[in-house]
């Protein structure tokens, strides 16, 4: 699937391709602090399905419990994340922020990682009172 993305200010463009069924929603403690919010949705794709059209990411270098290190891509003028990658000069695949993608209502989950580190609150929010616009 075909996918344009795009962070909130606009300056950074990109387009890639997707494989619907590689949608997943993460429950770590690290993605729950870089979104600031209760997880987050991405999608893996092959680096030569992935385009940068407009705009250059600035880089964060994260290195896991494990000692792997992976460069979290954001824009620097709105702070959007973008994606992630390995830290190398050619990654073989990046990983896309559903959130950014013009797509997004088509990219369900389809699975789910760290669920140890899952926010009770956040599995479920349909109960919660809301409004259709603010």
């Amino acid at each position: 699937m075909k996918v344009q993305g795009a962070c909130h200010c606009g300056d950074i463009h990109f387009e890639a391709e997707v494989d619907p069924a590689k949608v997943n929603l993460c429950n770590c403690t690290d993605c729950q602090v870089l979104t600031g919010s209760g997880f987050r949705v991405s999608v893996t794709v092959p680096s030569d399905t992935f385009q940068l059209n407009s705009g250059l990411p600035s880089i964060y270098i994260k290195t896991g419990d494990s000692g792997t290190q992976r460069a979290h891509a954001f824009c620097p003028r709105c702070g959007t994340p973008v994606y992630a990658c390995a830290v190398t000069e050619n990654p073989p695949s990046y990983t896309l922020r559903v959130g950014t993608l013009k797509q997004r209502a088509e990219l369900a989950p389809q699975t789910r990682t760290w669920c140890r580190s899952a926010l009770d609150w956040a599995q479920d929010v349909r109960t919660v009172p809301g409004r259709p616009k603010e």
